[in-house]
């Protein structure tokens, strides 16, 4: 089992930056590869970014390529999203999930947190 609880969402102007942070519980986190998935409203849950659990291996959807780093410590039990030159088009609930597997499709992953809110202003 793994529980999972993000933070670290908020309100911005176009062009700045936050940091999410997903605090995870329970002994298989450090073989769970890890994922940030995020869904506007009327619109499907789209993966962001994932990571293995070594933090050696890393993809990211096109849109965040270059904005966004996703990065874990497996010490403190924790991944975080580091979001850089937020774009309105960024807008949506951000939730971190954890999977067996390297794959960006949401339903492959077994554990969920709650999301959190980021909002970007232009």
């Amino acid at each position: 089992q793994v529980q999972l609880v993000e933070s670290g969402g908020g309100s911005v102007q176009a062009g700045g930056s936050l940091r999410l942070s997903c605090a995870a519980s329970g002994r298989t986190f450090i073989r769970s590869v890890m994922g940030w998935f995020r869904q506007a409203p009327g619109e499907e849950r789209e993966f962001v970014a994932i990571i293995t659990w070594s933090g050696g291996r890393t993809f990211y959807r096109d849109s965040v390529e270059g904005r966004f780093t996703i990065s874990r410590d497996n010490a403190k039990n924790t991944v975080y999203l580091q979001m850089d030159s937020l774009k309105p088009e960024d807008t949506a609930v951000y939730y971190c999930a954890a999977s067996k597997g390297f794959t960006v499709t949401h339903s492959d992953y077994d554990y969920w947190g709650q999301g959190t809110q980021v909002t970007v202003s232009s």
